[in-house]
């Protein structure tokens, strides 16, 4: 099964088009608002060095911002 988490804000367009694209293929997902949860916020600034959002994580391999070709290649493996 593919785990996927996504690190977003409420206002972040790119977080939107991503979580939109999950739902459209039936694929489930852990949602981070890194805006109020500050744990959630340094994890993703560890593991990326990026402020940015949306931070996506499929099985592990991180995307920056909204990729639709990353997130279609990751989730085809």
């Amino acid at each position: 099964m593919t785990s996927i988490k996504i690190y977003t804000t409420p206002i972040c367009a790119f977080c939107k088009m991503a979580k939109d694209l999950f739902k459209s293929k039936g694929l489930g997902y852990t949602e981070y608002d890194v805006s109020k949860d500050m744990d959630k916020q340094k994890e993703m600034i560890d593991k990326t060095q990026q402020y940015g959002v949306p931070v996506i994580d499929i099985d592990w391999k991180i995307i920056i911002g909204f990729d639709k070709n990353k997130i279609e290649e990751y989730l085809a493996k």
